[in-house]
């Protein structure tokens, strides 16, 4: 277990990631900062891996055997509502999904592994920038994440608002949802609004597609298989008197499983040709899957969890979590590599137990000498003599 004297150095990195968030891919200061303390704390680092991204590597004893822990550093583009003396300094830009301190306890475990740790092998501590875009793993990985690097296998946190503080949770299997994008392109024919039966009108058919897209989850998947539709833009050419003739409808859908995405957009296919023939209009209809399920492999998940128990103890564990159905592109690292995908409790009072990608949502401090102990145990553990 790392000791509290490191807890104060901790949270200053926390706090001075937080104050700068940065967006998508142009993480430049955040991921300069990690690279100058992964130098600083004697790894060999590697910037510039899918554009921003970074890598560092800790090797001692002379096995080749190795592990990965994998950190997102981008924020979101919401402005915090918090007082906090370190809040954004950076307006619309907030560290708001706790990447900032996802970030630290990667940043805890890389210090005290590279000073006391003991253990036999190479440790790489990748440092992701576009994770809330879901774009940045796959640039990681094209940009030779998993040819420059020989890494076995990955694991990854996440912090959960409404889940008690320092608790631990996964799962075999898929635990965080796919996420597609969906656009759908009415082309009919507008005109005045007193006189609509000289055209069809491209809202009175949106709505019909919109209403009946509802009806997908209830009445198209298994009851036991979990999915979400929703529509979450409508626009149209219309004003002021005006019928509109074209309108454009986007939204994104989640699902569990390739059954289920595969049924969402079949479904969602047939409705809008089914509808817009019905109303003798033209229609186009694209679905792109952005963001496929994330797995959990066995034994990853297994030792996860074992090395959990062993630091907080059996009552603060769940082994087979509900999943969730927000997306995540640790997806796309664990579709190269095994590994887990784990939860971590940032509690559930006040800004720790408000939502992600909430306006005064705020990591929990607390939780930065557990995560990085909790990294440190699993590489001395997994890479053990």
């Amino acid at each position: 277990m790392i000791t509290s004297d490191i807890e104060k150095q901790l949270k200053e990195w926390r706090h001075d990631f937080h104050s700068c968030p940065e967006l998508n891919f142009d993480v430049h200061e955040t991921s300069e900062k990690v690279a100058k303390l992964l130098e600083e704390f004697g790894l060999e680092v590697h910037t510039g891996i899918g554009k921003t991204g970074v890598v560092g590597i800790l090797k001692k004893g002379s096995r080749t055997k190795s592990i990965g822990i994998r950190a997102d550093m981008d924020a979101l583009p919401i402005s915090e509502v918090n007082d906090f003396k370190y809040k954004s300094n950076n307006d619309g830009k907030m560290h708001a999904c706790g990447h900032d301190g996802h970030t630290c306890m990667a940043l805890g475990a890389a210090k005290h592994l590279s000073e006391k740790g003991v253990f036999d092998g190479h440790a790489f501590f990748i440092f992701q920038p576009d994770e809330e875009h879901t774009q940045g793993a796959l640039a990681m990985i094209d940009d030779g994440l998993f040819t420059k690097f020989s890494i076995d296998e990955v694991y990854a946190f996440h912090n959960l608002p409404g889940m008690k503080a320092g608790s631990f949770a996964s799962r075999v299997g898929a635990i965080t949802g796919s996420e597609s994008l969906f656009k759908i392109e009415l082309k009919g024919r507008g005109g005045h609004s007193a006189l609509p039966h000289m055209g069809v009108d491209t809202i009175t058919v949106g709505t019909q597609i919109i209403t009946s897209l509802q009806s997908i989850v209830s009445r198209k998947l298994n009851p036991a298989l979990n999915g979400v539709v929703s529509v979450t833009e409508f626009r149209s050419d219309g004003t002021e008197n005006v019928l509109p003739g074209h309108s454009v409808i986007s939204g994104d859908t989640r699902a569990l499983s390739i059954e289920s995405n595969q049924i969402i957009e079949d479904s969602m296919r047939q409705i809008v040709e089914g509808i817009s023939k019905a109303h003798n209009i033209e229609s186009t209809f694209s679905y792109n899957t952005r963001t496929p399920i994330t797995i959990n492999t066995h034994d990853q998940v297994q030792f996860a969890m074992d090395v959990a128990k062993r630091l907080v103890g059996k009552d603060l564990i769940e082994e087979d979590c509900e999943p969730k159905l927000f997306s995540e592109d640790f997806s796309q690292i664990l579709k190269v590599k095994p590994g887990c995908y784990i939860l971590i409790g940032n509690g559930t009072e006040g800004h720790h137990g408000q939502s992600l990608h909430s306006a005064n949502y705020d990591f929990n401090d607390d939780l930065l000498v557990t995560g990085s102990s909790y990294w440190s145990n699993l590489v001395e553990q997994r890479l053990s003599y």
